[in-house]
């Protein structure tokens, strides 16, 4: 493909979506909620493995030809775009694999306080109060909030995954490609933010409009049963608000933000100071 590639990844609820529809305001770029090529990727790497008996005929001149045509498939209709932001949180878990495919590459991971992210979640789920979200397997999950915070955050699991692949990327030998952008931040200051990651990604600075930005995925979030998933507010705008987690809840997930310290990694990290539990 003719076009720069970079990615987006990192945690959820954390400003991947609202970065995508700034981004795509460019008419350069190209930018969209979390696509399937890191899953159809996924797939490929897994048919050509080992555990294939015809594996062995398959070089590994072949196999990355294979892996590219993936990206360059999905993205043709998109031909007229210089640059193309792919999106999904197994990014950070495929650093090797991408400076493989596409040496100079940079990927941008939305990060936020992992307690506010468990908040936002709860929100959703409390707000679609008659609908029983897919984002759980079963009823005993879904029952408290308790039992809801411990399944998104299992090793495999929505919250769990995102922030272990993103911990390993920060530490790797690929750590200066990546740039945590804090969600606080790019709601608070996103002019600066967006510069910023303008700056990161060498490219020549763009007008955004910050009042007029949206984007939702009706039915892929209809799919879930958690409707407002991926909605962005056609403002962007910080808004402080007192968790609905308990205390003790908010407690434990608070202080596990380790790019506050990025000692003993390269990577880039744009983030905001700690916002306090709004509790009066």
């Amino acid at each position: 493909m003719t076009a720069k590639i970079h990615f987006i990844s990192g945690l959820p609820r954390s400003g991947s979506t609202l970065l995508g529809a700034l981004l795509r305001q460019n008419p350069r770029f190209y930018a969209s909620m979390t696509s399937p090529v890191g899953s159809l990727v996924n797939r490929m790497l897994e048919a050509m493995s080992e555990d294939n008996e015809y594996s062995v005929f398959i070089t590994p001149e072949q196999k990355r030809a294979l892996t590219l045509t993936i990206f360059s498939t999905f993205y043709q209709p998109q031909g007229d775009k210089e640059v193309i932001f792919d999106t999904n949180r197994l990014w950070c878990s495929k650093l090797s694999l991408i400076h493989e495919l596409f040496p100079g590459s940079k990927v941008i991971c939305c990060v936020r306080n992992v307690a506010w992210i468990m908040d936002s979640i709860e929100r959703l789920i409390r707000k679609n109060a008659f609908d029983v979200s897919r984002m759980f397997n079963n009823a005993g999950e879904r029952s408290t909030v308790y039992t809801r915070t411990e399944a998104l955050s299992g090793g495999g699991r929505l919250v769990g995954f995102a922030y272990n692949a993103l911990k390993e990327a920060f530490y790797s030998e690929h750590s200066a490609s990546l740039l945590l952008v804090d969600y606080d931040l790019l709601t608070q200051a996103p002019d600066k933010t967006l510069s910023l990651i303008y700056q990161f990604l060498e490219e020549e600075p763009f007008d955004h409009d910050f009042d007029h930005v949206e984007y939702e995925a009706e039915e892929f979030d209809s799919r879930l049963n958690t409707k407002g998933l991926h909605q962005v507010r056609a403002k962007v705008e910080f808004k402080p608000r007192a968790t609905i987690l308990p205390p003790d809840l908010f407690a434990q997930y608070e202080g596990l933000s380790f790019w506050h310290n990025p000692s003993n990694s390269r990577a880039n990290v744009i983030v905001a100071q700690p916002i306090p539990a709004a509790n009066s």
